[in-house]
């Protein structure tokens, strides 16, 4: 059985078995190269349909009780536990994640409907006092509108559900426009949703919706002004176009955009603590992660044994079938990835790198490459979507904290050492830029407790946790007079 005739299966096994058209959207595996059955695409009636049953939707979704919403997405956590390894399969034969990475997926999505069930709870205002006698002031979160989930390849479940689960409670219907790489992730979680839906009893139509398609589905619903939210992630490129849009018609977006992440690794550091987070953070996904280290900042005094260490650590990584007990590096998403991993190689030679390690391709499977940069060139300051990993070396510790800030990205960043005073300088105002700082830890891989997201080029989005789902409601700020008088603010008087 190919990897594309096992995903259709568990699709089949999942119930869905009416969503495809010859015609349609290709569906495959980076796995083999498979492919299967075209998933059926969204044309413009249909476009119009989801909006419009949106706004219907809303009307009656915003009047329930935040915690009786919160239910449904209760119940759509249950309907994922029993789900999960069918949707960590199809992760791993549709994105190519490791088999372990594949489950850690479903098991974000998990986690992050535990946390909005308690927040349907704590969708907390504020009470604020009013300079006039007998008034009370107070700031009210009100659900926003429809939302627009528009999703990445890399995660293909995991940030449909950050979003979905807040937009959810808060409020808010969701239409979801997954990445036309992986449909076939996404049709499973609409039909996991679905059940979930079907617990819940009373949930109007057109709550939650999937639109399957390219570029042109985004582009619509960047552009309509029912979209009340437009969440979406991927390249820098994408989101500045959506961001444009968005803007043109006065609408809010939230933007997940690329990251060029960077460790500095100072001389009093944990080494094999830095290898292990280096190797993860570098190589895990395959490189295709927002969150992966591309940078690899080291203090001259330390490099050449570190550079050793990772070298031999990168030999002998296992690469091949994610699907495999022990193989750690799958493989990238298609061709077209892998022929940027070699164009990039190409490049950081011609501008003085050396390949220490690594660079090798056989279809989508690659070795995960080390390069060594004489200086933060222009192929370093870009963001390329493999397993590259470029190092550079440092004196200043500040002069290696801006290094570390000097690219358009700002998204994560880390630094190990076992100096205090490093380590709070590293995350002081002046020192990382960067959404995401950590001590002693690598920059890829965020628990849902904490907002994610970053800086720059990064798009300034926030998800997940924390106060990110004041994102998907409206502020209000509400003036109750219960006194007899009509006392103007600031002093105005008014007679008449």
């Amino acid at each position: 059985m190919t990897a594309a005739q096992h995903a259709h299966a568990i699709l089949a096994r999942l119930g869905v078995t009416n969503a495809f058209d010859p015609a349609g959207l290709r569906t495959g595996s980076p796995i083999d190269d498979s492919v299967g059955p075209a998933a059926r695409i969204a044309d413009p009636a249909a476009i119009e349909v989801a909006l419009a049953t949106a706004v219907t939707a809303f009307e009656p979704w915003r009047r329930v009780p935040a915690p009786r919403r919160g239910e449904l997405v209760r119940l759509l956590g249950e309907e994922l536990r029993a789900a999960k390894s069918d949707l960590a399969a199809l992760v791993t034969l549709e994105a190519g994640k490791i088999t372990s990475e594949g489950l850690g997926e479903v098991q974000e999505m998990i986690d992050i409907c535990d946390f909005a069930v308690g927040l349907s709870r704590q969708l907390y205002g504020l009470t604020l006092p009013s300079e006039r006698p007998g008034h009370h002031m107070r700031e009210t979160w009100q659900p926003l509108g429809p939302v627009a989930v528009i999703s990445a390849f890399n995660f293909p479940v995991a940030v449909w559900a950050w979003n979905a689960a807040l937009a959810l409670v808060c409020g808010d219907p969701v239409i979801w426009k997954p990445s036309e790489k992986t449909p076939l992730t996404a049709l499973a979680t609409h039909a996991v949703m679905q059940r979930a839906l079907a617990r819940f009893g009373d949930a109007p139509e057109g709550l939650v919706q999937l639109l399957v398609g390219g570029r042109d589905v985004g582009e619509a619903l960047a552009a309509d002004p029912r979209v009340a939210l437009v969440s979406a992630t991927g390249s820098t490129r994408m989101g500045k176009a959506v961001a444009t849009t968005v803007a043109g018609r006065l609408g809010r977006s939230l933007l997940e955009l690329g990251g060029n992440n960077a460790m500095i690794v100072t001389p009093s550091a944990d080494m094999d603590m830095a290898v292990r987070a280096i190797a993860f953070s570098a190589v895990g996904t395959c490189g295709q992660r927002c969150t992966t280290l591309r940078r690899l900042l080291v203090h001259e005094d330390v490099a050449e044994a570190l550079i050793a260490r990772l070298s031999k650590a990168y030999e002998t990584l296992p690469v091949g079938d994610p699907r495999e007990d022990g193989i750690l590096v799958g493989p990238l998403i298609d061709e077209a990835a892998g022929q940027a991993f070699d164009a990039t190689l190409v490049r950081a030679v011609a501008e003085g790198g050396q390949i220490v390690v690594g660079g090798t391709r056989d279809g989508t499977y690659v070795r995960p490459a080390i390069v060594r940069m004489p200086a933060q060139s222009a192929v370093v300051m870009s963001e390329t979507f493999a397993p590259i990993l470029y190092v550079l070396t440092w004196r200043d510790f500040d002069a290696a904290v801006a290094m570390q800030n000097a690219v358009p990205q700002g998204l994560s960043s880390c630094v190990f050492t076992d100096s205090v005073r490093e380590a709070e300088a590293f995350l002081s105002a002046w020192g990382s830029d960067c959404g995401i700082a950590n001590v002693n830890i690598g920059p890829s891989g965020a628990e849902i407790g904490g907002a994610f997201g970053g800086e720059k080029e990064t798009g300034g989005g926030r998800e997940s946790g924390s106060d990110a789902w004041k994102a998907y409601m409206r502020r209000q700020t509400q003036t109750v007079n219960f006194s007899a008088d009509l006392p103007l603010a600031q002093g105005v008087r008014f007679e008449v």
